[in-house]
C-alpha cells in the first residue's frame, strides 16, 4: 500500500512538472492558445528591415499588441504587414506606423505615432502613413563614399 502511494505522488509530481513548462514554454514565448483577443490592422512598407512575426507593437514604449502576418503585395511590391492591436487601444485613422529597432542592433519592432483625427480604424482597417527602417548599410555607403547608393563616384 505505502508503494502504490509512493508511485502516485512521484506521477502527480511529473504531471504537475509538466504542466508548469508548458505554461512556461507558453508565455515565455507569447504564444497564444485559447484564440487571440483583438483586431486586425494592416500596414504597407517599402520594406521591412528585418521585422518577423511575432514581434512587438508599440505606443509610447508600451506594447499594444503583435505582428502576426508578413505577406507581399504582388501589386505594388510593398510588403504587407498584419497587426493584432489590443481591444481597448483604439487607433485614429491618421496614425504613423514605423519600424524601429531597440538598441544599436536590437529586434526589430512597430511603433504607432497616435494620430488626432476623429474617426477610428475598424478590424481589418488600414493604416495608411508608414515609414520604412532606416538601413545601416545605406547611411555607411553615403558616410564612406559620398553617393546616394553607396557607391563609389567615377572619376
Amino acid at each position: 500500500m505505502g508503494r502504490l502511494n509512493l508511485e502516485v505522488l512521484v506521477g502527480l509530481f511529473v504531471l504537475i512538472g509538466i504542466a508548469a513548462l508548458a505554461y512556461l514554454s507558453i508565455k515565455l514565448g507569447k504564444l497564444e492558445v485559447l484564440g487571440s483577443r483583438g483586431y486586425t490592422v494592416t500596414a504597407e512598407f517599402d520594406s521591412i528591415g528585418g521585422l518577423k512575426n511575432g514581434a512587438s507593437v508599440e505606443i509610447a514604449g508600451v506594447e499594444v499588441g503583435r505582428v502576426v502576418g508578413i505577406s507581399l503585395n504582388n501589386e505594388e511590391y510593398r510588403a504587407v504587414v498584419t497587426m493584432r492591436i489590443r481591444l481597448d487601444v483604439k487607433l485614429q485613422e491618421d496614425v504613423i506606423a514605423s519600424i524601429r529597432t531597440k538598441g544599436l542592433i536590437g529586434e526589430k519592432y512597430v511603433a504607432i505615432n497616435p494620430g488626432a483625427a476623429e474617426t477610428l480604424i475598424k478590424d481589418r482597417g488600414k493604416i495608411r502613413e508608414t515609414t520604412s527602417p532606416v538601413e545601416v548599410e545605406e547611411l555607411l555607403g553615403k558616410y564612406i563614399f559620398g553617393s546616394p547608393g553607396g557607391e563609389k563616384p567615377k572619376p
